[in-house]
């Protein structure tokens, strides 16, 4: 089966990255809104314990980390291309930096200015993710302040990869570089008190925001969570390639445990049934859901033998 069900949550800014490539490929697609917290009960069969969002399911095949998904769409639906222009390298690269040092201050911002008006348990989960005790409201407020010189220096860099009057930030078409910036840029507005007039002073960022904001979403549709389990409970996992290992790492067959390095630090154990230089997959058993294969990015994960 590959009908794509995304487990997301709307105001999740990593997941709109995710709607917009769908939008970008003109995709169907199916909408299980999950938790923004933990417990995440309707998602833990699926994905053993990986919290992260978002998640995209194919039948029994559990695809996590907006990178690999971006990727699997990529492999299914190859027109219109992610990379356009065929920079791949430059893609990777920038989008490290953009997912890293250009979204989280913008986060930090942009929560810490909502701090007291976030879900009960927000501050105290997304604490736990990094291994943190729950912080204090007040410094949280404090420290938003000051991420926003950071924010606005960025932009700035922003603007000037636009000077020349390009559309799109590799080119005249959207490509995946420009999702993978353009979901801090959204995440401005996204909770109650909103700060997307600070873009207003960078007029080709809000062009170009505009441009991709008009990319949409594709053809969504709402499913239960409990129908996207039953889906899983009655197929297959695709047939794992042959194994590409390289020096070091774990044996095929092997029972392992994955996790990110950076936060979301729960390990996922299962079987080891693939990796190359790009993947990592395991193989699980749940009771809710039979057998699932759970597929992480290379980059940035741990596995370790159990």
């Amino acid at each position: 089966m590959d009908e794509l069900i995304l487990h997301h949550y709307d105001i999740s800014s990593f997941s709109e990255k995710v709607r917009l490539i769908m939008g970008l490929k003109g995709l169907s697609w199916r909408s299980v809104i999950i938790p923004a917290i933990s417990p995440k009960p309707d998602l833990v069969p699926l994905t053993g314990g990986y919290r992260r969002t978002p998640v995209l399911q194919i039948g029994a095949d559990v695809f996590c980390d907006t990178k690999l998904i971006a990727t699997e769409l990529e492999r299914r639906h190859p027109k219109p291309s992610l990379f356009p222009q065929g920079q791949r390298g430059l893609t990777w690269a920038l989008g490290t930096w953009a997912e890293d040092q250009f979204f989280w201050p913008i986060a930090r911002y942009i929560s810490g200015i909502n701090a007291d008006v976030m879900e009960s348990g927000f501050h105290r989960d997304r604490a736990a993710m990094r291994g943190r005790p729950e912080p204090d409201l007040a410094r949280l407020r404090r420290d938003a302040e000051t991420r926003l010189p950071i924010v606005r220096q960025q932009f700035g860099w922003i603007e000037d990869m636009l000077t020349d009057g390009r559309r799109f930030l590799t080119g005249e078409a959207p490509a995946l570089l420009d999702f993978t910036l353009y979901h801090g840029f959204w995440f401005l507005d996204a909770l109650p008190r909103k700060a997307g007039h600070i873009v207003a002073e960078f007029a080709r960022v809000q062009a170009w925001t505009e441009r991709v904001r008009a990319i949409g979403h594709g053809q969504r549709s709402e499913m239960p969570a409990a129908e996207a389990l039953e889906v899983a409970r009655q197929a297959t996992p695709a047939i794992p390639a042959p194994p590409q290992p390289m020096q070091g790492d774990p044996a095929v067959g092997a029972t392992v445990a994955i996790r990110p390095e950076d936060y979301g630090q729960e390990w996922v154990e299962g079987e080891l049934v693939y990796l190359d230089t790009e993947q990592l997959a395991l193989k699980r058993h749940d009771a809710n859901v039979g057998d699932v294969i759970v597929h992480f990015p290379r980059s940035r994960y741990m596995v370790k033998p159990i």
